[in-house]
């Protein structure tokens, strides 16, 4: 009689008939997905916000409240780019490199 359990080839828990190679799979899916949601998620609040302080500094150098020097601020976000470009590999190099991991990443970054 079925009283409220899965009962496949005997095997009472799913996870016991699983093999292991199949639960990291499911594992790096999963956390992959959820990391790039959340970074994408992310990015975009991070771009919004600087653009609300570009915006900011464009308005206030209009009415003459403040005066920015456009060529050190130039070379300040030219600066900022190249550091992350540089410090991009070595958080690549630190992700797990794993097909189910990449796969939720990019689903992830796609539904985010």
């Amino acid at each position: 009689m079925y009283q409220g359990q899965y009962v496949a080839s005997g095997v009472g828990d799913t996870s016991e008939a699983l093999p292991p190679v199949i639960t990291q799979f499911r594992v790096g899916a999963i956390g992959g997905f959820l990391v790039g949601y959340a970074v994408k998620k992310i990015v975009k609040i991070v771009a919004f916000l600087l653009g609300l302080c570009v915006l900011l500094l464009f308005y206030l150098d209009g009415i003459e409240v403040i005066t920015v020097n456009y060529e050190r601020l130039g070379a300040a976000v030219s600066g900022l780019l190249r550091a992350a470009v540089e410090f991009l590999p070595v958080i690549i190099g630190y992700l797990p490199l794993a097909t189910s991991f990449t796969a939720g990443l990019t689903l992830g970054l796609m539904k985010g």
